[in-house]
């Protein structure tokens, strides 16, 4: 190996598409990463919460009843917390992180928190709005209406 070559941490493979906007597969395969997060994340809240209650009354315990609509409100605000999360901190969430992805504003750099917090809502209430990216601009309706792009980065920190 040549040392006066710069090392880049991107793979060579990938530097072609380093900053474009990234498709449909990759974006769906990063949001089906982070629903299991989020809903790792719910059932340990359940569980330990369960075991809190279990803690305070081991005599007369029983698991809390999991009921449909509350759980789904739950995933839902939950969802909406960690998208804003992420997207306002680092621009990228987890699996965004392991597709090498990350949201920008029209700037190209990390949008600021009132737009990641319209952008995690209008994730979760209109999650069909992903779709559109199949296109040829790959925007959807989000990067559209907020003025962001999901782009291939690969890099650690902040764009550039």
């Amino acid at each position: 190996m040549r040392t006066d070559e710069p090392v880049s941490i991107v793979p060579r493979e990938a530097q072609q598409y380093q900053g474009r906007r990234a498709g449909l597969v990759t974006r769906s395969v990063a949001g089906v990463i982070d629903g299991i997060v989020v809903v790792v994340a719910v059932l340990a809240g359940y569980v330990g919460l369960n075991g809190l209650r279990f803690l305070i009354h081991p005599r007369g315990f029983q698991f809390s009843e999991a009921s449909p609509l509350p759980g789904v409100v739950t995933v839902l605000l939950v969802m909406t917390g960690y998208l804003f999360v992420a997207w306002s901190i680092t621009g990228r969430t987890y699996g965004c992180h392991l597709m090498g992805l990350r949201v920008v504003g029209r700037s190209g750099k990390r949008t600021g928190p009132l737009i990641a917090l319209l952008r995690a809502l209008f994730c979760v209430l209109f999650p069909l709005g992903l779709l559109l990216c199949a296109g040829r601009r790959q925007h959807s309706v989000q990067d559209f209406v907020l003025g962001t792009s999901v782009i291939y980065d690969w890099r650690s920190g902040p764009p550039r």
